[in-house]
């Protein structure tokens, strides 16, 4: 088969690779229809996550067929249309045990493209399959399935959920890419006072207001007086980040007001500076997460009932083979306005960002 293969900082390439196989009873085997290209595959291809061993399939996000399943495999069979999760589960360690699946002590956690091949090819293995694909219902298209693979959870889990997002709540998300306009979405469910999104695209700052969020800001524009404006000098009860970057982090800890959340979701490569100096004093709360995905169940549902904007979310669409340019038009994002890039499935137009 073909996958797209990490060789080192700055250098993949779509090629032959071997053909996965059942190797645990608890093991399956999944042929991919629709996959996409998250921002933490970027930070690989940089070198920012040094564990990706050279050789290693990129990819942890997927909706296929499972086409072969170890002896061990409960919950799905051969021919089931099922979503791949970012995230695999022993389902026996401590962390599983509290569904905290992405810390699994016991051979998963993020395990896809990351320390074993990946969804970026043809096919993939995905290990644990009993909590680690989810069952499709027929109705819900492939390419608004994969978007719960990792985005939509981990801005809700890692963001959201984790900022203690709350009625009548200030928001800001600082990053309006993906898992951004996936917070924006997700944070409406809470029902805030507002959502402020900050970025330097404007398109894609327009697909954040499209989205729900009440103002827009560019990060240039010095955000934190819009924030202070806005709330009476108070802050954001709740700051999301979701870039990953040092600038971005210290504009967060600016923007929240005393007793606030800042709740982490970049995936950062470098230092950042916490300037306890400004915050010893506010009662400020940062957390940090990777995506555990125990609400893909509860997102899959409401995604199905048409409560979730997934659609709005993907604006370029490709063959798997073109896997080379998906990777160039979304790294490239500030110029092609790229939001969410899948290929496989049935092809479209490219949207323009920012339309209904």
């Amino acid at each position: 088969m073909k996958g797209y293969v990490f060789h080192g900082p700055g250098r993949s390439a779509w090629e032959e690779v071997p053909d996965p196989a059942i190797k645990e009873p608890t093991d399956a085997v999944v042929r991919v229809d629709v996959v996409t290209i998250c921002g933490t595959d970027l930070h690989i291809l940089k070198g920012d996550v040094p564990e990706v061993r050279p050789g290693t399939v990129l990819g942890h996000e997927a909706v296929g067929e499972i086409v072969e399943a170890g002896g061990d495999v409960r919950t799905v069979r051969p021919g089931d249309r099922v979503l791949v999760s970012c995230i695999s589960a022993c389902g026996r360690c401590a962390y599983c045990r509290q569904g905290t699946y992405g810390q699994c002590r016991g051979g998963g956690g993020w395990i896809l493209g990351h320390l074993i091949d990946g969804t970026q090819a043809e096919y993939v293995r995905v290990p644990y399959a009993d909590l680690s694909v989810h069952s499709l219902p027929g109705a819900l298209d492939s390419a608004d399935a994969v978007l719960l693979a990792d985005i939509l959870p981990t801005a809700y889990e890692v963001g959201v959920l984790n900022g203690h997002v709350r009625p009548g709540d200030t928001v800001v998300i600082v990053g309006a890419g993906p898992v951004g306009l996936a917070a924006v979405a997700t944070a409406r469910l809470f029902s805030p006072e507002r959502i402020i999104a900050v970025d330097l695209a404007p398109a894609r700052l327009e697909a954040a207001r499209q989205l729900g969020a009440d103002a827009v800001v560019e990060a240039r524009e010095t955000p934190e007086e819009l924030v202070a404006d806005l709330t009476d000098g108070l802050g954001a009860d709740v700051v999301i980040e979701a870039v990953g970057a040092p600038e971005s982090f210290e504009l967060c800890t600016r923007m929240v007001r005393p007793g606030g959340h800042v709740a982490n979701v970049g995936v950062h490569g470098t230092p950042a500076v916490l300037h306890l100096e400004d915050l010893w004093s506010r009662n400020v709360t940062i957390t940090t997460g990777l995506v555990d995905t125990h609400s893909t169940p509860t997102l899959l549902r409401m995604t199905a009932a048409g409560r979730l904007p997934t659609s709005r979310l993907v604006t370029h669409t490709f063959p798997l083979n073109r896997m080379e340019e998906a990777y160039e038009v979304f790294a490239h994002a500030a110029d092609t306005g790229a939001l969410k890039v899948v290929l496989g499935g049935e092809q479209h137009e490219v949207v323009v960002v920012g339309a209904a």
